[in-house]
């Protein structure tokens, strides 16, 4: 059962009864029907960065590569960029990429070393070559996507090849077309925004919870093309532009990123979250 400080709800019991089963039947009916769409892309070369492990001092080469099948982050100019840095939390924003797995490289002097293949827009790729603040940042998120991915830790203390675009062979790589919850990028949360009405559902009411679902009232929202949506492990984030609603709660239970679904009703301007529930974090 979740905790009833969770449950916000101007409806009676009975009506979120009969609307949450609604609502299960149909995301459970996609969940079984819909599986993730994705392509084969082969990225250009790009730029290749030297580093090592801060483990065992292991060379490292980031493959910066890039696709127009990727989608572009959020634009940003270089002030925005210049606080976004200095800031406490400049998790807030985020650069769609795809991480390639690790390949076995010889390097110039014939000795092994270990290559990994990171995949951004076309379009951002050629911003950050124009700017070095820019180059430096998007070096610095491809290595911080390698490290959560894998479990690295990498030297920040890395180097540009100059005459070298690409370690070894470009391989294809398998990239998302449908978006998962994230609609889109988070942006900094602003103190105008408004905490949105929502409610939280558990099924089954009794024994092991298996969904958890969020409904959320936004009305004024004309499309999920104003909604930045991020579903962490035990927390939901959302923010509706321009400066409409800022929602940020955490919950008792260890949720399915991958699976999680979201869907919103333009005609009743409300946003549907629902999020399979791997275990219980209380």
């Amino acid at each position: 059962m979740a905790d009833s400080s969770l449950l916000s709800s101007e409806l009676e019991l009975q009506q979120q009864e009969e609307l949450y089963q609604q609502l299960l039947l149909q995301t459970m009916g996609k969940l079984q029907t819909e599986a993730p769409e994705s392509k084969v892309i082969r990225p250009q070369p790009g730029m290749c960065v030297k580093t090592f492990s801060e483990a065992d001092k292991e060379k490292i080469f980031i493959n910066i590569c890039h696709s127009n099948s990727v989608p572009p982050p959020p634009e940003l100019t270089r002030e925005e960029l210049t606080e976004l840095l200095q800031s406490e939390d400049p998790s807030g924003y985020r650069v769609p990429m795809s991480l390639g797995e690790p390949h076995a490289e010889v390097g110039n002097n014939s000795q092994g070393c270990t290559a990994y293949d990171v995949v951004v827009n076309q379009d951002f790729f050629h911003k950050c070559q124009k700017d070095p603040l820019f180059l430096q940042f998007l070096i610095l998120v491809s290595a911080e996507g390698l490290e959560n991915k894998y479990s690295l830790e990498l030297s920040r203390d890395w180097k540009v090849l100059k005459n070298r675009k690409f370690l070894g062979s470009v391989s294809e790589q398998n990239i998302r077309t449908k978006s998962r919850p994230v609609i889109q990028e988070l942006q900094p949360q602003d103190s105008t925004a408004k905490r949105p009405e929502f409610i939280l559902f558990v099924e089954p009411r009794g024994g092991q919870t298996e969904y958890l679902t969020a409904e959320i009232k936004l009305p004024g929202v004309a499309s999920s093309h104003a909604l930045a949506l991020d579903v962490g492990e035990d927390q939901l984030v959302l923010s509706a532009r321009p400066k409409l609603y800022h929602l940020d709660i955490f919950h008792p239970f260890f949720i399915d990123q991958e699976k999680s679904v979201a869907e919103f009703n333009k005609s009743t301007h409300i946003l549907t979250v629902t999020m399979p529930v791997l275990s219980s974090s209380a």
